[in-house]
């Protein structure tokens, strides 16, 4: 009975990645085995039948097994061979292995918008190796094309317009009132303009739009998920985004979201990753013409190398950023979705790369200038509350880490007033890493009040 077991859960696996005989598998297993770093592997045929009759895999090839099919390493490790392999016929595998069509794209916004799908906490996913699969799958997509079907009503593209000046109003709700409110009108958003792809007609120019459109709303609840601190939930999103985008091609939307992807990969220590997704990111902004956008992803490609402690390549990127930076015009001649890049932010992201270097005294020459921008800018702190917040605390920090306790609780107390009604798990959690590291230092009047008015 067990080997039936296993012999009947191989082949599922088998028909889930589309494998039409035993050697493809080991073809694609053994490129996962590779980019694990675990050097070249046998692809004889027999191997997938030893395993059918009841011999478990070597230790690496079962952990590159589990990263090809998005199986937590916890759980292989909970459920034991092959009980594990059930794990991967999940319907979450849709992300992992639909084709890479407008098809493809839209069996995985369906399966996203059901209601069961975000309630899973469990990683996905594995990221340099999923990274490189992506990205390899991305380059090989296949664009959407019209879809016209007698009795459908067509949508035209005043209702693409709408839909995406929506999309505008809900990236700026996210900057008012945060993360945890604005992912359920994001994910209600998506699921409606999947159900417009599902059900109308309308030319291919049109149809590319609502995917950009749908791409772009999955990347908002990423990004909500995101600062709601569920990277693992936050990346099924972009992975959907990823499969509109690829049908979408649209240089606008792949550049904002492999540039959002990369911060979620680098916050989570994968700078590889984060990276790999970066120079996507770079070479779509590039066609766009944005030096916004340009500017920006050059920031990402800082923080991840900063976050690596590779003080010469952040700095570099840095100066790229700027660079591009100054070649920006007005925010209304470039894309909608860069409306919030800005020299100030420019200044913001390279105090954290030098908080992350351990260099706090440049941390707070580049807070110091975000307070000064540009000649034809302005700095409004007061429309970014949770940019600002975030920006005090890791200032006041920068304060701390050269024992001025002063002006580290002075600057607290203003990130406590600005954060405000805004919901930002991220924003909480630097908040909260700094109280802790205030008690320290709790035998101050000022931080002792400090502390107890901030509980």
């Amino acid at each position: 009975m067990a080997v039936a077991a296993e012999e009947d859960l191989i082949q599922r696996v088998l028909d889930l990645l589309g494998c039409p005989n035993h050697a493809a598998f080991l073809r694609r297993l053994a490129g996962w085995h590779e980019s694990m770093g675990f050097g070249s592997m046998a692809t004889r045929p027999e191997k997938v039948c030893r395993w059918k009759r009841g011999v478990r895999p070597d230790r690496y090839a079962e952990m590159a097994m589990a990263a090809m099919l998005g199986v937590p390493a916890e759980q292989v490790r909970a459920m034991g061979w092959p009980h594990w392999l059930r794990a991967a016929l999940d319907a979450d595998q849709v992300l992992l292995t639909a084709p890479w069509t407008a098809a493809g794209a839209l069996a995985a916004l369906d399966h996203l918008g059901r209601p069961d799908t975000m309630d899973r906490r469990a990683a996905l996913f594995t990221g340099g190796a999923l990274a490189a699969t992506t990205l390899a799958s991305w380059a090989a997509a296949s664009p959407a094309t019209a879809v016209l079907v007698s009795g459908r009503p067509r949508v035209t593209d005043r209702s693409a317009v709408l839909i995406e000046t929506r999309l505008a109003a809900l990236r700026q709700l996210d900057d008012e009132i945060g993360s945890a409110e604005t992912y359920a009108l994001a994910r209600a958003e998506r699921g409606s303009i999947t159900t417009v792809l599902r059900t109308r007609s309308y030319s291919e120019a049109t149809g590319r739009r609502l995917f950009s459109a749908a791409a772009e709303a999955s990347r908002i609840c990423g990004w909500c998920a995101f600062d709601s601190g569920d990277t693992a939930v936050a990346e099924r999103h972009y992975l959907g985004a990823a499969r509109a985008a690829a049908s979408a091609q649209d240089p606008v939307v792949t550049a904002n979201l492999f540039a959002f992807w990369a911060m979620a990969r680098y916050s989570d220590g994968d700078t590889s990753g984060a990276l790999a997704y970066v120079d996507e990111a770079l070479q779509n902004a590039r066609r766009t013409g944005s030096p916004r956008m340009t500017a920006m992803v050059h920031a990402r490609a800082a923080r991840a190398h900063a976050k690596s402690g590779d003080l010469r390549a952040s700095r570099r990127a840095e100066d790229a950023a700027f660079a591009a930076y100054d070649r920006a015009g007005h925010p209304g001649d470039e894309p909608a979705c860069v409306y919030w890049v800005s020299h100030a932010e420019l200044h913001s992201w390279a105090a954290s790369n030098a908080s992350d270097l351990k260099d706090p005294r440049r941390a707070l020459t580049q807070y110091a200038a975000v307070a000064t921008p540009r000649q034809d800018e302005t700095y409004d702190g007061d429309a970014y509350p949770r940019s600002r917040a975030l920006r005090l605390s890791r200032e006041a920090e920068a304060h701390l880490s050269l024992r001025d306790v002063d002006a580290a609780v002075h600057t607290a107390d203003q990130a406590v007033q600005v954060m405000g009604g805004v919901t930002s798990a991220r924003g909480t959690t630097v908040l909260t890493d700094l109280r802790t590291k205030l008690r320290a230092h709790q035998q101050l009047p000022a931080v002792r009040e400090f502390l107890d008015r901030t509980v």
